[in-house]
């Protein structure tokens, strides 16, 4: 009975994402995806001329097959000796999704390209926008249907009868936001910004045009983010991040705060918990040696889920590298940011 059920839990999450506003990838640790949260977020990193990192995320393993999320993604800056406090940012991100039995897969490859101006002595002003090829993929041979249910077991020698056309759905993706920072003084910053994805309202759908025009939603989000220095030994960073797409939604709020262990800041803890909305208790830890930090979290499920996978939601690791290059030791444009 359990497998039975495990099989129709995965029909109508495959069915959900083929024929319905399906949602997008995220990790909990949004603020270490900068480019999937917002295009204009490439190059907003004042201190640096350059960033890479990695994400990797683990979903539901005790419910059924886990999902697994992947992105690698970097950015840097351009032109910053010829604008006038002002540079151009470059970036680009790769996505992996496989969801429950491999029968479902989204790869995703985006080129983003950004534009920050400073406004006096402590504004930034950035606006972003963001091309992105999208290719899903399912393996119908993978799934059974209702009506392969024979009374007493799945038969997959039974004929589906679903109208299903093609097995991949490619389309591409158009996204902007705009980024407001203030820095306010070497102890305290504060960051704001909004984005809008899925312009174009892509169409995706694994059926015939005729069953289904299936479209992407547009997705709305707001993040507010601000970093504090207390005592010279603690950075405490608060924020908040709101999402929208079709009529669902996302919240997610909390705070993580850098504990310098050396200093100089080339050797720092970090702890942080987060809360998103009626969903799960977030806790996360990491090391930062240099510019190199390392992050790991894990969702703790307080939903309705929870009946199902014991609290047992989610992992997610983030690896980030920040860099100067040697050759821009003396660039004119530097913000002052919170740092050690």
């Amino acid at each position: 009975m359990m497998r039975t059920g495990k099989i129709v839990c995965l029909w109508l999450i495959v069915f959900w994402a083929a024929d319905t506003h399906a949602q997008d990838l995220h990790f909990s640790q949004y603020f270490h995806t900068p480019l999937l949260i917002n295009p204009a977020n490439a190059g907003f990193n004042p201190d640096y001329d350059f960033r890479l990192g990695a994400n990797y995320r683990d979903q539901w393993a005790n419910v059924g097959n886990p999902y697994k999320t992947m992105s690698i993604w970097g950015d840097t800056k351009l032109f910053t000796d010829r604008f006038e406090n002002g540079w151009v940012g470059v970036g680009g991100s790769l996505l992996k999704d496989v969801a429950g039995s491999g029968s479902l897969s989204s790869t995703s490859g985006y080129a983003t390209v950004a534009y920050h101006q400073m406004i006096g002595y402590n504004s930034l002003l950035s606006g972003g926008f963001g091309l992105g090829f999208v290719s899903k993929r399912i393996d119908i041979t993978k799934l059974t249907f209702d009506n392969q249910w024979n009374g007493k077991f799945f038969d997959i020698t039974l004929p589906t009868n679903e109208p299903f056309a093609y097995s991949q759905s490619t389309y591409l993706d158009l996204q902007m936001g705009l980024n407001y920072a203030y820095f306010a003084s070497e102890n305290a910053y504060f960051n704001a910004g909004v984005s809008i994805m899925h312009i174009n309202t892509p169409r995706e759908s694994f059926f015939d045009p005729s069953v289904s025009d299936n479209r992407v939603s547009r997705r709305y989000t707001a993040f507010v983010n601000g970093s504090f220095k207390v005592q010279d030994i603690w950075i405490v960073n608060p924020n908040i991040y709101v999402s929208k797409m079709g009529n669902a939604w996302e919240t997610v709020a909390g705070l993580n705060a850098n504990r310098d262990l050396s200093g100089d800041g080339t050797s720092q803890f970090i702890l942080g918990l987060y809360y998103r909305s009626n969903d799960a208790l977030i806790p996360m830890v990491g090391y930062q040696v240099n510019d190199t930090k390392f992050t790991i979290n894990y969702d703790a499920t307080i939903s309705g889920l929870s009946t199902l996978n014991g609290t047992r939601g989610a992992y997610e690791i983030s690896i980030v590298k920040s860099g100067v290059f040697p050759s821009s030791s003396s660039r004119a444009v530097r913000c002052p940011t919170v740092r050690f």
